[in-house]
């Protein structure tokens, strides 16, 4: 508010100088204007004051005075000749008369035509230590003047000229400032309203979320910057409300998918230690579920451990040079017997000309095993897994497809945590639904980019696209065959 003042009263100061400025530059054209106007009338008195008898009209008869009398003359009726001061100038436009005590005689005054009066000629000049406007003009008729004068001037200080127009000014600039200021000030007061309460909303909004009230919205909208401000708080908002929502559903996923394993884990060791196992083979089951479900909450650890570092972007890379042909062969082969088992085809086409890949082989490893083990685990029995490699402008694109089966999943959300296309499937048989998370997450990490489609036959299609290795790779003895069945 204080500084909305100090504004108001700068504005205020400017403008009154800038019109102080404009009113004097008029006043000086009035004044110049009243003395072009009284310059003849000075000039006629001024050749009278020649004669020591005024002659007849029209009968040219004059008896001149002395240059004594003249002065004498002219030093008595200066002041009703004009308003100013009087000079005579010579045809040289020396000056040989001063009414002002003779201070200026012997100076040379320049003289310019005036634009609005004939005949008269106008002057800004200085007199001693002052500045005057001046008009000027021709003695009448052919009679030789007394001091040989040519010229007669009438002169008006420029200062008083200037103190006169401030004079007058000041009242109504005080009056005008005086309103202004009040008006200024009830504007201010409105528009500072109008901006204090939607950021006094803003502020008890904020105050909510900090809270924990993360539904908290603001009713701040339009195209200036306070609507520009709500609509951006509005979205944050959201994104932290989604953000807890994500991070309560990853705790209660969490601890849903750890439960399950933790209690065989009690159950079975429980058994095993109180003896109620009486056979070998209860004994030895028992010891396998242990076994397979302490490996379980371990494999989610690590999941677990992973997602956080790769998150963090703490986990380490080593980007080099990798045979992406080769690296897509052996994963194959990993997961062949698992297809096997579900009768389930493999094929790969890589083609001769694909360069290799800038990608860290242990990560790329883990993000092709993700994707090979999802299309196993749910194309439906006796279908095919296609695994293709291309060229993507700079980068190469590896695509990974398979049929969706019964439960088609959803491709925006295959890479949230925990999500499973089939609700009812176990996590033994399943997974955790971490494996895609953190292979997107690695696939950024790398400056890759990993997404899910499907094509026009209905086929899940994950897509991982790197960048092209700049570094080639040494060539095989053998080249590597384009299909593998």
């Amino acid at each position: 508010m204080a500084a909305a003042a100090g504004i108001v009263a700068v504005s205020l100061l400017l403008a009154g100088a800038l019109t102080w400025v404009q009113v004097r530059d008029l006043e000086f054209q009035s004044v110049q204007e009243q003395l072009d106007r009284q310059i003849t009338s000075a000039a006629a008195a001024v050749r009278t004051q020649e004669c020591i008898v005024t002659p007849a009209p029209g009968t040219g008869l004059c008896r001149p005075a002395s240059t004594s009398d003249f002065r004498d003359r002219l030093n008595s009726g200066a002041t009703r000749l004009g308003s100013g001061r009087l000079l005579l100038l010579d045809p040289q436009r020396y000056i040989v008369y001063d009414s002002a005590d003779g201070e200026a005689v012997g100076g040379h005054m320049a003289l310019t035509p005036s634009a609005r009066f004939a005949n008269v000629f106008e002057a800004r000049t200085s007199l001693g230590n002052e500045t005057y406007l001046a008009a000027a003009m021709r003695l009448p008729g052919k009679r030789v003047d007394p001091l040989g004068a040519t010229f007669v001037v009438l002169a008006q200080p420029q200062s008083f000229v200037a103190t006169a127009a401030a004079g007058d000014l000041a009242t109504r600039l005080l009056e005008a400032g005086g309103a202004a200021l009040v008006v200024a000030m009830l504007l201010i007061m409105l528009v500072s309203r109008s901006v204090t309460r939607p950021l006094t909303q803003l502020a008890s909004a904020a105050e909510d979320i900090a809270a924990g009230n993360y539904s908290r919205r603001v009713s701040l909208a339009g195209q200036d910057e306070i609507g520009m401000l709500g609509s951006a708080f509005n979205r944050m908002a959201e994104a932290v409300e989604r953000a807890r929502k994500v991070q309560r559903d990853f705790l209660a996923n969490v601890s849903h998918e750890l439960k399950t394993p933790l209690t065989s884990l009690i159950g079975f060791s429980h058994a095993l230690v109180d003896g109620s196992l009486l056979g070998e083979a209860e004994r030895t089951r028992a010891a396998t579920i242990v076994h397979e479900e302490s490996e379980r909450v371990l494999r989610m650890a690590q999941e677990l451990l992973d997602l956080a570092r790769v998150e963090a972007g703490s986990i380490s890379m080593h980007i080099t040079s990798v045979d992406l042909g080769g690296q897509l062969e052996q994963e194959l082969e990993i997961v062949r017997p698992r297809a096997a088992s579900r009768e389930l085809s493999l094929h790969l086409n890589v083609p001769d000309d694909i360069p290799p890949v800038a990608a860290d082989p242990e990560r790329l490893h883990q993000i092709l095993d993700n994707l090979l083990d999802n299309a196993v685990k749910y194309a439906p029995n006796g279908s095919t897994v296609n695994a293709v490699a291309r060229l993507s402008g700079g980068s190469v694109e590896t695509v990974i497809s398979n049929p969706a089966g019964a439960h088609r999943p959803d491709p925006d959300r295959m890479f949230d945590r925990f999500y499973r296309a089939d609700p009812s499937r176990s996590a033994a048989a399943g997974g955790v639904g971490l494996g895609l998370a953190i292979s997107r997450e690695l696939a950024a990490a790398m400056r890759g980019r990993l997404w899910a489609d499907f094509d026009d036959a209905a086929n899940l299609r994950l897509h991982l696209t790197l960048p092209a290795s700049r570094e080639a790779l040494p060539k095989a003895d053998e080249e590597p065959s384009a299909a593998v069945a």
